[in-house]
């Protein structure tokens, strides 16, 4: 079964996004990949609104089934947790707009799924993934190729044969197995 999924790095300086197209026992097809780079934006508001523009247009012209998005990591410094969190929450806002069911990875799963190491380099991811997906050209953008696994890991794990379980696998799925616990 033919299914589109979209992957998103979020990010308030760069965000990276890609979109792959799977097809049963074959190889994932890269479809689109890259950053959007609002490094020079000082406005944070007009970076947020970017990011949903541009994740509107991917959207719109690669129309995925689903939206697989890196969740937030916890650090030290809040402030850059804050942003990381309002691009997040902007980039779900977007697939919300256009009914796209979203799912989020912690980044050791999103390494674990890719190389079979939670603790993998950045560079071993991207070095694995091209091994797993047919990708027209090579990225030097680790934004662009964290985007790539993100949708590799929501691919392979869909794919286990434990994810037909009837555990939600994201909030509207959530909403629509229990109604009764929505307030």
């Amino acid at each position: 079964m033919e299914k589109i999924i979209m992957g998103i790095d979020p990010g308030t300086n760069f965000m990276g996004y890609a979109v792959i197209r799977t097809n049963g026992g074959q190889r994932p097809l890269l479809l689109v990949s890259g950053v959007l780079d609002m490094n020079k934006i000082d406005d944070p508001y007009i970076k947020l609104q970017r990011i949903f523009k541009r994740t509107i247009q991917i959207i719109d012209s690669y129309h995925p089934d689903e939206l697989a998005i890196e969740a937030q990591f916890f650090g030290k410094n809040i402030q850059s947790m804050l942003k990381l969190g309002r691009a997040q929450g902007v980039a779900i806002a977007a697939a919300l707009e256009r009914n796209i069911p979203i799912f989020e990875y912690a980044p050791k799963k999103i390494k674990m799924s890719v190389t079979g190491c939670g603790t993998a380099s950045k560079e071993q991811v991207a070095v694995l993934l091209e091994k797993f997906i047919e990708i027209q050209r090579s990225s030097k953008n680790m934004d662009e190729t964290d985007a790539i696994a993100i949708a590799f890991c929501h691919h392979i794990q869909g794919s286990l044969p434990t994810s037909g379980s009837s555990k939600a696998k994201s909030w509207s799925d959530y909403v629509k197995k229990n109604p009764e616990k929505i307030v």
